[in-house]
């Protein structure tokens, strides 16, 4: 009976880290800067799974990645930090320039487009087990768009 009481939290451990893996992150990309810039934006669409929340994320190529939304408040563009992103399960969220992203902060170097920019996002699932996930982002040009830039519809 023990054995099986085990068997069936380790099943149920591994089927939890495995939904949570399930995140996927598509068309990621960060906003290349001109000298001296200290910040930037990180770009790129969400899918999961299971319903899940970015939590974090960190990069190498910054001393700290914050999770940001930008809203209208009075007619006024507000960018603020957030606690976390929601991941709705067949649906996924946009992190896009105008609403949610990751602001890469006090850059370590110049971002030039076409550089590969590692980024680990933080996921935690509904029972608040956490996994990460490993994100290559190409820098793009500042003036460049992407399927980012605009709502999915």
């Amino acid at each position: 009976m023990k054995s099986r009481y085990l068997l069936a939290m380790t099943l149920a451990m591994f089927a939890s880290s495995h939904a949570l893996a399930q995140v996927k992150a598509v068309d990621a990309w960060v906003r290349a800067t001109v000298a001296q810039q200290s910040i930037t934006g990180a770009f790129m669409h969400l899918d999961s799974s299971t319903d899940a929340r970015l939590v974090s994320a960190t990069t190498p190529v910054a001393d700290a990645v914050e999770l940001h939304r930008m809203s209208m408040d009075n007619n006024v563009m507000k960018m603020t930090p957030v606690a976390g992103i929601e991941i709705p399960a067949g649906k996924g969220v946009d992190l896009r320039p105008g609403g949610y992203h990751l602001m890469l902060i006090n850059l370590k170097s110049q971002i030039k487009a076409g550089d590969v920019i590692p980024i680990t996002l933080v996921i935690e699932g509904q029972d608040h087990q956490r996994s990460s996930v490993e994100v290559k982002a190409t820098a793009r040009a500042l003036n460049a768009g992407g399927r980012g830039a605009m709502p999915r519809k």
